[in-house]
């Protein structure tokens, strides 16, 4: 097999390698004392240089020559002003590197790192990281002051970690750390909850673009996103403030003074400045729950906001910058409150890059028992007292938590309030089967009464109708109307007598109407059929 060739790429040092006469030959110059090592046969030198310096890269490639014949020297001028000008000097390299005819089949890479300024080894190092440069780097070193002068010595760096073992494991490590801290170390076992933390991590180490949460009330969306932050903490990629701020809390002009502050008279009662959330995020984190709460004017100033990263306070005409990172959460479907003109589009479609959907507890019933022990821990911490269950207590809960009749509506806020109770009430620090059993009784009288209510009966109809999925991706006003509609329909013989009940009104004002024309488009909207309601068991 033919050997292949070794291809070198490097900077002249205008004062390491400069020197001329016969006695240049007895100071260590690395460029051409790379030809001189027996072991390290170039076959091509690449030596790129400022076109002010082609005299020394001249008597470089001469040299070289002298050294190494069997080494072909290409000189190539690069253009940059300044070699202190980090920008210009990558460019100039980067613009190299794009252009070159890399052969990586036939020919192995080095990059020498030893010359040049050290802006220039810099983003010498960044090519080649970023495989640019599909090379290894080289370090060369002069001869020891005692030996004769010589070739010195080389070291070569390879910049794929996948090839040492330690640093591989190493990165494991911190990547499991990484995902156990955004789960607050609790051991999930829901695969899909932890690929989607998988994913998490990934994204929130690596980007700084919004991240949008998903999900129903209580799934954890306001615990993650503050994980998330301390987690960018910890890795220095953020210096400021978390900032949280629930959206459904925001009305009128309230809502644009508490996001973007306000000045001083800007409206009655302004009897001062007002900084503003999305300001007091500076180089932070802000998220903004139910951010399908906000209203469109809202909508429009975060847009320009996460763009530009500058608004206007209420009464300014002075704008404010501010750069931060958005998480936004939501039990919203937002497509569907685009479509009914109540979100904006471009507003979505900025902060849509980055979607993750957790699931409720009901869909995780393998995670309640790790989970038990987080919140036994957190009651013990915020309380100062440490609280436990006995193994028939333990065994019972987990039985009755993850059993079919067990709704969990408020997902992990049922569970924590399930869990304060119990080591509240739990004597001696022992929760017992019988403080078990109370709180499940007091949870089903609970889910019972919620699930009792006309509007409760009538959306339990609507889920099995249509499923769980697509009745969560409902707005809660379509969700009341579309149950109610149907449990008229279940209760109607006819299509034409629903009809006749639900437009009632509506009917006497019109000279003629079709109630079942009209409330076949109705159900239409929504892929339902009057014969699949009457069909359901």
């Amino acid at each position: 097999m033919p050997r292949r060739k070794l291809v070198m790429i490097g900077l002249p040092g205008t004062r390491l390698d400069n020197g001329q006469g016969p006695l240049r030959w007895e100071k260590w110059r690395p460029t051409v004392a790379l030809g001189q090592h027996e072991d390290l046969r170039i076959d091509r030198f690449e030596l790129l240089h400022l076109p002010k310096h082609q005299e020394l890269a001249e008597h470089l490639q001469d040299d070289l020559r002298l050294v190494s014949p069997e080494t072909e020297v290409r000189l190539h001028a690069v253009h940059y002003g300044d070699p202190w000008d980090f920008e210009g000097v990558y460019e100039a390299l980067h613009t190299f590197a794009r252009a070159y005819p890399f052969d990586t089949d036939h020919e192995d890479y080095l990059v020498h790192i030893t010359t040049g300024t050290h802006v220039a080894q810099i983003c010498m190092f960044l090519l080649t990281e970023a495989r640019f440069f599909p090379a290894r780097l080289l370090q060369a070193s002069p001869p020891e002051r005692s030996q004769h002068v010589g070739p010195g010595d080389y070291r070569i760096i390879d910049l794929d970690l996948s090839r040492y073992d330690r640093l591989a494991s190493r990165f494991a490590q911190d990547t499991q750390e990484a995902r156990s801290f955004l789960k607050a170390g609790i051991e999930t076992r829901n695969e899909r909850f932890n690929r989607l933390i998988e994913q998490i991590e990934r994204v929130a180490i690596a980007s700084r673009a919004p991240i949008l949460l998903t999900g129903p009330t209580g799934a954890g969306k306001t615990h993650l996103a503050r994980r998330i932050f301390e987690l960018k903490k910890s890795r220095r990629q953020v210096s400021g403030d978390y900032v949280e701020v629930n959206c459904a809390t925001l009305r009128g002009d309230a809502a644009m003074s508490a996001l973007f502050g306000h000045r001083k008279g800007a409206f009655t009662g302004a009897i001062s400045d007002r900084p503003g959330l999305l300001r007091a995020a500076d180089k932070g984190l802000l998220f903004l729950d139910e951010i399908g709460e906000l209203g469109l004017d809202e909508q429009a100033m975060l847009l320009r906001a996460i763009e530009s990263g500058v608004f206007l306070p209420v009464g300014s005409d002075k704008e404010v910058h501010s750069e931060f990172q958005l998480i936004a959460g939501t039990n919203r479907d937002l497509r569907a409150e685009v479509v009914k003109g109540r979100f904006r589009e471009d507003l979505l479609a900025r902060i849509d890059l980055w979607t993750f959907e957790l699931p409720g507890l009901r869909d995780r019933l393998e995670d309640i028992e790790p989970n038990l022990r987080y919140e036994l821990d957190h009651y013990a911490r915020k309380n100062d007292s440490l609280v436990t269950f006995n193994k028939e207590a333990r065994h019972r809960f987990i039985k009755r938590a993850t059993a079919p009749d067990a709704a969990w509506r408020g997902n992990f806020r049922d569970l924590n309030a399930a869990i304060t109770r119990m080591a509240t009430l739990a004597q001696g620090g022992r929760i017992t089967p019988e403080v078990v059993d109370e709180e499940f009784e007091r949870l089903q009288r609970a889910w019972r009464r919620d699930a009792d209510t006309p509007t409760a009966q009538a959306d339990a109809l609507l889920v099995r109708l249509i499923g769980q999925v697509a009745a969560d991706h409902l707005d809660r006003f379509d969700r009341v109307q579309l149950a109610d509609v149907i449990t008229v329909c279940r209760a109607s013989n006819t299509l034409s007598d629903a009809g006749r009940a639900l437009f009632a009104v509506s009917r006497t004002q019109k000279t003629s109407s079709n109630d079942a024309d009209r409330l076949r488009k109705y159900l239409s909207r929504f892929n339902i059929l009057w014969e699949s309601i009457k069909s359901l068991e």
